[in-house]
């Protein structure tokens, strides 16, 4: 009986028991056998969106996507946009005392145990219509008449 006072006493102050607590600061408050695709905080500031995320939540619609906190909205609000998109729910996870090197974590509520979760830097990248190279090209062509 006094050691479950004092486990309540204990979870009173410092907050309940968690595991891993170092790997759920990393991967944003999930665990890494959960993730389905992670981004770096690099990977997500790039302009566009990155093909792979947008393929992984077109798959994966029950998964939840963990966005940085720290990284500015600017860049952080396509990847929220496209979840909104795909009727998928989004959180922005900021820790005060840990700033985590991912940008982006999609990830489900229990285990999957992926292999390959990050996504590599030659990834050819996604742009919206307005924002591809061809349009401001043609945009060119119609105005100088080339």
């Amino acid at each position: 009986m006094a050691e479950k006072v004092d486990d309540y006493i204990t979870q009173g102050i410092y907050g309940k028991k968690e595991t891993k607590p170092d790997e759920r600061r990393k991967f944003l408050g999930t665990l890494r056998e959960r993730t389905v695709i992670a981004l770096t905080q690099a990977q997500v500031r790039k302009p566009g969106i990155m093909k792979e995320v947008k393929e992984a939540m077109t798959k994966n619609k029950q998964a939840r996507v963990y966005l940085n906190g720290h990284i500015a909205y600017r860049d952080i609000s396509k990847y929220a946009k496209l979840a909104s998109e795909q009727q998928m729910s989004f959180t922005i996870v900021t820790n005060k005392d840990y700033n985590s090197d991912l940008g982006l974590v999609l990830a489900y509520d229990y285990a999957i145990d992926q292999d390959d979760i990050y996504v590599q830097e030659q990834s050819k990248v996604y742009k919206e219509a307005n924002q591809t190279e061809a349009g401001f090209k043609q945009w060119m062509k119609k105005l100088f008449r080339k």
